[in-house]
């Protein structure tokens, strides 16, 4: 699933651990986290984080 990173604080939200501090069970996909859901560390909104870039598609571009 595609890690979302907050363009705040740099925190990434991994789908597959989820996020204990806002009560998100793993394999939760960002797409599926409330739209009040905000980042545990710096408590951001959802609309400030953007997909976190794959390194393997970082490769696979350049």
């Amino acid at each position: 699933m595609q890690k979302w990173i907050c363009t705040v604080c740099r925190h990434i939200y991994d789908p597959s651990e989820g996020d204990p501090v806002n009560d998100v069970p793993p394999d939760t996909s960002f797409e599926d986290l409330l739209l009040e859901w905000h980042c545990p560390v710096c408590e951001a909104g959802k609309n400030l984080f953007e997909p976190y870039p794959d390194p393997d598609q970082r490769l696979e571009e350049g």
